[in-house]
């Protein structure tokens, strides 16, 4: 049974592959070549796993994998549809009339994920009840990119789940969905290793000397719940520490706002789950985007500025229309330096427009005219252009960044802050429960440089006769 699965897995990512080659789009063949050698290692160090946070690590890399993968294949199906459907003259049934504008791309990105838990009085206040844990991380996904968040441990002794990431999605749309979901393990659901009673951990530590006792020990302990023994792990298809969807949500548009917002969850276990996690039903985040009319430069040139109430004087200047802003520099170079402008015209969603020429004056005929009203009053600025052509492109330009903010809206208003992502840390380590001997046990495990390195233990510091002997209580059962 166990072959099959592999042969069917192993034709499941032939059959990807092809399907990027056939589209010839090497990006996309990358993307999945790159998961797919992810996910093969992902299933190689599940395999070896011998502590139950590595277990974990390396089942939720799996799951991201996964979906990155089912993800990529959509994406693949729905660009094969078009490439079919162009040969044949037809388009896709799900695309309507060609628009004659796109909205501009743009950054979304989230941070601050909390997520408040609910415990009941007993286990909070009165410390009462068995002391439970999970392991949960979030899913971010966009279209077809798919990110996720640092592993966190949780207890009771958390009043909620707090992510330190700062996620950011490069090529978004005014139209994006953002779609959150939240995994997670119990890592007190019997797995593999869960199984073994204590009295065998004891009597084989105490039959094969100290030193090797203590490391079966410490494996059997810390395995415990994970489903990940070092030993007796079966195929990375059905073997590891079980993730199970918890709740989710999706944001858009709308839930953009350079603040701190809460959002509602849709739950998606019960209590009676094992996975099951006291979740308050919402989530607490920051949500900004910018799109790229915001940030980068939509049009430049030599422009004659004719500022307002000056009927006579006309400024030479280089123009750069970025953002809600029209910056007239001196010369090019000033705006690559970093000068300030000579002056700034604003450009906003109350600003009008208008293209006209003046009379027939040699080699500045065409004009545009920008009016913005400050109250009662109306301050125009008349701008010439040095060709038909060059008005054409301001024209175009100025009018492709109205419709950008139409459909962006709040983000036009100003540039939202995004702060630089931080470098991932470890996975946050719980307070150990259990006997002095088992702290002085597992603490010798733990390699010099921090809690995360005793995660590197590996299969081979147990016996050819101890995993003989422990394959053969487990086939006895």
């Amino acid at each position: 049974m166990q072959d099959r699965l592999h042969i069917l897995e192993d034709l499941n990512m032939l059959y990807i592959r092809q399907m990027a080659l056939s589209l010839e789009d090497t990006e996309l063949q990358r993307k999945l070549d790159h998961e797919i050698r992810m996910r093969e290692g992902a299933c190689k160090l599940l395999a070896a796993c011998s502590q139950r946070e590595q277990a974990l690590e390396a089942t939720k890399s799996l799951l991201v994998c996964n979906s990155r993968i089912l993800s990529y294949m959509g994406e693949l199906q729905r660009r094969k549809e078009a490439q079919v459907l162009e040969k044949t003259g037809r388009r896709p049934s799900d695309s309507g009339p060609p628009t004659e504008r796109s909205p501009c791309r743009g950054r979304v990105c989230i941070s601050d994920l909390r997520i408040p838990l609910m415990w009941k009085d007993t286990e909070y206040f009165k410390n009462k009840g068995d002391l439970h844990r999970w392991a949960v991380f979030l899913l971010l996904q966009l279209g077809e990119h798919i990110q996720d968040t640092e592993m966190i441990l949780v207890d009771r002794t958390l009043t909620d789940i707090s992510f330190q990431n700062n996620v950011i999605f490069t090529e978004a749309g005014p139209d994006f969905e953002l779609r959150l979901e939240l995994y997670g393990a119990c890592m007190e659901e019997e797995g593999a290793l869960a199984g073994a009673p204590k009295r065998l951990a004891t009597k084989l530590s105490s039959s094969l000397g100290r030193s090797s006792g203590r490391r079966v020990r410490a494996s059997l302990e810390s395995a415990g719940g994970s489903g990940s023994g070092p030993i007796l792990l079966p195929t990375p298809a059905v073997g590891g520490p079980r993730y199970h969807l918890l709740a989710h949500t999706t944001l858009t548009l709308a839930a953009v706002q350079d603040g701190f917002r809460t959002h509602d969850l849709t739950l998606a276990s019960h209590e009676e789950n094992p996975a099951w996690l006291p979740l308050y039903g919402s989530v607490c985040c920051r949500l900004v985007a910018q799109p790229f009319c915001m940030t980068q430069p939509t049009a430049n040139g030599i422009l004659r500025v004719q500022q307002a109430g000056e009927l006579q004087d006309w400024a030479r200047v280089h123009g750069v229309l970025k953002g809600t802003n029209l910056f007239c520099y001196r010369q090019p170079e000033d705006a690559d330096t970093g000068e300030e402008p000579l002056f700034t015209i604003a450009i906003n969603k109350e600003t009008r427009v208008r293209a006209g020429e003046l009379e027939q004056a040699a080699g500045r005929p065409f004009t545009l005219s920008i009016s913005n009203r400050y109250g009662e009053d109306e301050v125009t600025h008349t701008l010439q252009t040095e060709s038909r052509g060059a008005l054409h492109s301001w024209m175009e330009a100025l009018w492709q960044l109205f419709f950008d903010m139409s459909q962006w809206k709040q983000c036009c208003d100003e540039i939202m802050k995004i702060e630089t992502p931080v470098s991932r840390k470890p996975p946050q380590v719980l307070a150990k429960q259990g006997s002095l001997y088992h702290e002085m046990v597992l603490s010798e495990t733990v390699a010099p440089g921090g809690p995360g390195e005793g995660l590197l233990l590996q299969d081979n510091t147990i016996s050819a006769e101890i995993r003989a002997l422990l394959s053969s209580y487990y086939s006895d059962r």
